[in-house]
């Protein structure tokens, strides 16, 4: 299972080709993509009209949804982030945290085009579909 970042749905949704986002279209047709809320909500908060706000949660659908809440999970985020501070290391986005830290506990694999997850992937262990 994968899990997509944000910019990669936006790519999608954009119509966008790469390698990057030909996996995302694959791994859509497959069931084989897990969204979270944090994903969902940064991405459809940017849709400027009604029409498209419907198309990118038909295209969301095409996800399995994970939830990501509860207070292990936030402890964990904390967690991460205060390690890779420790070790110099400083995320500029805290959802990015959260994103990988909700991979690395399923045990599931990133696809981004984000520096920060790279250092996340070399301080916490996240696996990134190359």
């Amino acid at each position: 299972m994968i899990v997509a970042d944000t910019t990669m749905w936006i790519d999608y949704f954009n119509g966008i080709t790469d390698s990057h986002i030909d996996i995302l279209g694959d791994e859509l047709s497959n069931r084989n993509v897990a969204i979270t809320d944090v994903i969902m909500i940064e991405f459809l908060q940017g849709m400027r009209n009604d029409n498209d706000l419907i198309e990118a949660i038909g295209m969301m659908d095409k996800a399995i949804y994970r939830s990501f809440n509860g207070r292990k999970q936030v402890m964990k985020v904390v967690s991460n982030y205060r390690f890779l501070r420790k070790h110099g290391i400083t995320i500029r986005n805290t959802i990015d945290v959260i994103i990988a830290t909700f991979c690395i506990e399923n045990n599931f694999s990133l696809l981004h085009r984000d520096h920060d997850f790279d250092q996340i992937e070399q301080y916490l262990g996240l696996q990134i579909v190359r």
